[in-house]
């Protein structure tokens, strides 16, 4: 391979460095092209450019490829824990047992939030999405410690990465029970980092509470699959937000924003509401099948083919498993996960979605998952949120420490009005 691309443009040519990355992947720099030419290339939602170089996540769509810091996913989904991946993800390797224990002390010791932040959850009305609320409060934890919030000091974003590590996990809880009228559970120090999620999330003072280790180990792994994903929507949100050197919380608050989008984040809460539609008109799984085949039809299969992995997504051969695990052991008997297996045997059998590989995906089984441990729908995208928390922040932490970056500033082709002199309000007509 030459270490240059030409690129000829009107009658003139330019000379393109390459850059090959350590899984062999080549991307054209053209980043003084502008420079030397005038020109800009053109690329509508950025489904071809590379907008940093990155040494978090690898993917591999055709292979079905994903890696964390060069982890296999199937390896850490078996072995690791979520607080260890997040370690990992941070800062680029497995931590020592010493290292471990430290970090998860300090995050454990970081869950509880201002009093007076809790007051701010009264303000918020009954109906509001959680997506909103935790965004907001995210956001609100950056006036509470402005005093520490200087993305260029390493003490800063240390405090700053295990404050928003240990208290968005209760924010997100506390979300929850504002919406269902429940007093506010505080964080306890003795559970893991899921267990205290959980008992934050369903214990009550009348009674007591006991962490089920299915539920515990299934949300662990949910949490895994989801703590990175490479440049998407709502990490490339965070590196663009951070690259103007905005603090750690606005940055993140940003990315939650990004993935409440339905196109992003919402995908799993889609899932539910496909099979309530379903349920609710009688439950027919065949006929919707069929609509899904139909060119005419304007019905989408929900969960199934992913717009990375082209042919099965890693990360939902290991849910699976963890699904059938959970619906058993709860014995849940729902109308809803009993279309949903209906939908995943047709799916994975039938000649039409096996030739254009439109697999069952990870938020198919993530949404029956949760809908299946209590978690209501409103919550999947906050619980997608909570897993995403680790990846956003090495995405951050990567940009702020690398001396090449720059502030995100896309270009355009602009296709307004040409030239217009301004006329005077009393002589228009």
């Amino acid at each position: 391979m030459s270490e240059n691309a030409k690129l000829s443009v009107l009658g003139r040519e330019y000379e393109l460095p390459i850059l090959v990355g350590t899984e062999k992947e080549t991307g054209v720099d053209i980043s003084k092209l502008r420079g030397q030419s005038g020109i800009i290339t053109m690329d509508e939602g950025y489904m071809n450019t590379g907008a940093c170089k990155s040494a978090v996540t690898f993917i591999d769509g055709e292979l079905g490829i994903l890696r964390y810091r060069g982890y296999d996913i199937e390896d850490l989904a078996q072995r690791s824990s979520f607080l260890e991946v997040a370690y990992l993800l941070i800062y680029g390797e497995l931590p020592s047992q010493g290292q471990f224990g430290e970090f998860r002390n300090r995050v454990t010791r970081h869950t509880m939030i201002h009093e007076d932040l809790k007051r701010l959850y009264d303000g918020f009305p009954k109906d509001s999405h959680p997506m909103a609320i935790l965004s907001s409060m995210i956001l609100t934890l950056s006036g509470y410690y402005n005093d520490q919030l200087d993305p260029l000091n390493p003490r800063h974003r240390e405090i700053s990465i295990t404050r928003l590590l240990a208290k968005t996990p209760t924010i997100a809880a506390y979300s929850y029970k504002k919406s269902i009228g429940q007093p506010f559970v505080y964080p306890r120090n003795s559970l893991s980092y899921i267990g205290n999620f959980l008992n934050m999330m369903f214990s009550v003072p009348a009674e007591d509470y006991a962490v089920d280790p299915v539920i515990e180990k299934a949300l662990d792994l949910l949490l895994i699959l989801h703590a990175d994903h490479e440049q998407n929507c709502s990490a490339s949100t965070v590196r663009l937000v951070g690259s103007s050197r905005a603090n750690l919380f606005a940055a993140i608050a940003s990315g939650v924003c990004a993935l409440w989008g339905p196109l992003h984040g919402g995908a799993n809460q889609e899932v539910i509401e496909m099979l309530q539609h379903i349920h609710n008109d009688g439950g027919d799984v065949n006929k919707y099948l069929n609509m899904a085949k139909d060119k005419n039809s304007t019905f989408r299969l929900m969960g199934f083919g992913h717009r990375v992995y082209k042919n099965f997504d890693p990360r939902a051969k290991i849910i699976k498993k963890t699904a059938d695990e959970v619906l058993q052991k709860l014995g849940v008997n729902d109308p809803l996960l009993e279309i949903a297996m209906k939908l995943e045997e047709a799916a994975l059998n039938d000649e039409y979605f096996v030739e254009r590989k439109l697999y069952p995906n990870v938020d198919f089984y993530s949404g029956i998952i949760y809908k299946a441990m209590g978690i209501p729908t409103e919550m999947f995208t906050v619980m997608f949120a909570l897993g995403r928390m680790p990846g956003w922040i090495a995405q951050w932490k990567e940009m702020i420490e690398d001396p090449t970056t720059k502030i995100g500033r896309p270009r355009q082709i602009y296709t307004g009005a040409a030239h217009r002199t301004y006329v005077p309000l009393d002589q228009r007509g």
